[in-house]
């Protein structure tokens, strides 16, 4: 995904499509949860060079950041898998800005 996302915009070419909005709450966990609980921990999404702007170009469209809650699916996660998480301990990183500029307009709209 990365590889083609230095191509293109989003994920089918110019305009985001189902396929991106599918991708959009796997990527949006995957630091915040899935690094660290599901120990996926490789590398970081914001380790690659086109999917973390992907991830806040489609975060900053217009509408979709209020429905986006951060906390509910953190301590969803680390507060209902106890077989993962036995102590229930919520963590309190990464701290990520999803407002910085994605710069992805160059790829064309």
């Amino acid at each position: 995904m990365d590889a083609l996302l230095g191509e293109r915009r989003y994920l089918a070419g110019s305009q985001h499509t189902l396929a991106d909005w599918r991708a959009f709450p796997t990527l949006l966990r995957f630091d915040l949860v899935y690094h660290g609980l599901f120990r996926a921990n490789r590398r970081r999404l914001i380790d690659y060079a086109n999917l973390w702007p992907y991830l806040r170009d489609l975060y900053q469209t217009p509408r979709v950041a209020p429905t986006v809650d951060f906390d509910h699916f953190i301590r969803g996660y680390n507060l209902n898998l106890p077989q993962l998480n036995p102590a229930g301990i919520i963590p309190i990183g990464p701290d990520l800005d999803f407002w910085e500029p994605h710069r992805r307009e160059r790829l064309g709209d």
